[in-house]
Order: structure tokens, then sequence, then C-alpha cells
């Protein structure tokens, strides 16, 4: 189920471009990059790749908690349109 749901994440999230933070993270970095040494830059790098693992880590957690809910609310409205029903 676990790949399912990535394949569904994968095919609904498309990720922001060219957002006012990004550019700003992109500028900074790029300005720290100057003043450090490369085993610095290596380590900016990585901090920079822990932070966007974590990002997708919880976006991906926020996907598939509001997948669950609204399979949870279909199968409820499923349940109730059933009972309300009129009986022929």
């Amino acid at each position: 189920m676990e790949d399912i749901l990535e394949a569904l994440y994968g095919n609904f999230y498309s990720k922001p471009q060219n957002t006012p933070q990004a550019r700003r993270i992109e500028a900074n970095h790029r300005i720290l990059i100057d003043h450090l040494s490369k085993a610095d830059r290596r380590l900016v790098l990585r901090i920079i790749d822990d932070k966007d693992q974590l990002i997708h880590d919880i976006s991906f957690d926020s996907f598939v908690s509001g997948f669950w809910l609204a399979w949870r609310l279909a199968n409820e409205l499923s349940q109730y349109g059933e009972q309300k029903s009129p009986q022929l």
C-alpha cells in the first residue's frame, strides 16, 4: 500500500518552482559558499540535503494523512447514503 500511496503522491504533488523563499535560500546559499572552505561547503550541502529530505517526509506524511481522512469520509458518506436511500 505504501508503494501505491507514493505513486499517488508523485502523480499529484508538484514542487513549487521559483518561489520567493526558494530564491532567497539559493541567494543566501551562494553567498555562504563564497565564504566557506571546501569542507565547510560539503557540510552545508549535507545540511541542505537533510532539510530537503525532512521537508519531503513531512509533505508525504501530510498527503497520506489527508488520503486516509478522505477515504474514511467517503466510506462514511457511502454508508450514510445507503441508510437514507428510499425503500422500493
